[in-house]
């Protein structure tokens, strides 16, 4: 898939918004593995994952006439739906399992990264970008690849020519930092 840019995905999300169908398709072919990659990494069940990314894309659909250039990038409003998608399909699954163990007098586990939640739903994107700035490298190019990029851990590591211990390594680092230096805690 080419990398699709920031004008391109814009004047698509503006067409979709008119009902231009061809142009869903393209922003679809664009976005879908990036969003699905995203998601998977938040849902870690493939079909769930599969089940959200269509709803992200539904939601696009519909919603598109909310995308606004002079409020932020395509990017992040593509990124923002399929992240809040993919935590409600984690909150939906946990409440499910938490009635299931309820019955069988267990706690449920949590599974969902509180540092993901708030980078991406709480807080601007420049702080974000600040704090990865403050996390430095290697750390902060394997986080943007990783959550940004929707990379997986082996596709970094062929990219950044390191093995793939080292990248779940800056990964796991990487996000303590990133925690620590946008003051979330566990």
């Amino acid at each position: 898939m080419g990398h699709m840019d920031e004008t391109s995905s814009a004047h698509l999300l503006a067409a979709v918004a008119r009902g231009d169908r061809g142009a869903f398709g393209e922003l679809y072919d664009a976005w879908a593995p990036r969003l699905f990659a995203l998601i998977l990494r938040v849902v870690r069940d493939r079909e769930h994952s599969e089940e959200v990314l269509q709803e992200v894309f539904l939601e696009v659909w519909r919603q598109a006439s909310q995308f606004s250039v002079a409020k932020g990038s395509a990017r992040a409003w593509l990124v923002t739906v399929a992240r809040r998608r993919a935590i409600d399909r984690v909150r939906a699954v946990e409440a499910s399992r938490g009635r299931e163990t309820a019955f069988a007098g267990q706690v449920a586990p949590v599974a969902f990264d509180e540092t993901e939640f708030v980078a991406h739903t709480h807080l601007a994107v420049g702080e974000v970008r600040a704090a990865l700035d403050v996390v430095g490298e290697p750390h902060r190019t394997t986080l943007l690849l990783a959550y940004f990029s929707g990379l997986t851990g082996r596709e970094i590591a062929v990219r950044l020519g390191v093995p793939i211990g080292t990248v779940k390594t800056r990964l796991r680092d990487g996000l303590g930092k990133l925690r620590k230096e946008l003051g979330v805690t566990q």
